[in-house]
């Protein structure tokens, strides 16, 4: 699978938002599980539209995965591909391997 990703994305002057953090809670705030890449994604989706933005108007992703291994690239991407959809944002990325988050699960 090639990566979805951008070398570069311009945009025009507007409103910004910075989002951060984006682990697997749910709507309570509770942990629901390690490695659920697929609601940290969803959570993503979820706080963009809240700002009152869509997939098309982002322009940055920094993803930080604990444990990582080359094989894990694929599996957070298509977790995202799955939440998105066709609107899957191409972006300037970096995929980090950490050692830890907030969070130790």
């Amino acid at each position: 699978m090639s990566l979805p990703v951008s070398q570069i994305v311009v945009t025009s002057p507007a409103k910004l938002a910075f989002i951060s953090g984006q682990v697997a809670l749910n709507a309570e705030g509770e942990l629901i599980g390690p490695n659920d890449y697929g609601q940290v994604f969803m959570n993503l989706k979820l706080t963009i539209e809240a700002a009152g933005g869509s997939a098309e108007h982002v322009t940055q992703m920094r993803i930080h995965v604990v444990n990582h291994g080359p094989e894990l690239a694929n599996i957070v991407f298509q977790a995202g591909a799955e939440v998105f959809g066709s609107e899957w944002p191409l972006t300037a990325s970096t995929f980090l391997g950490v050692q830890a988050i907030a969070f130790p699960e």
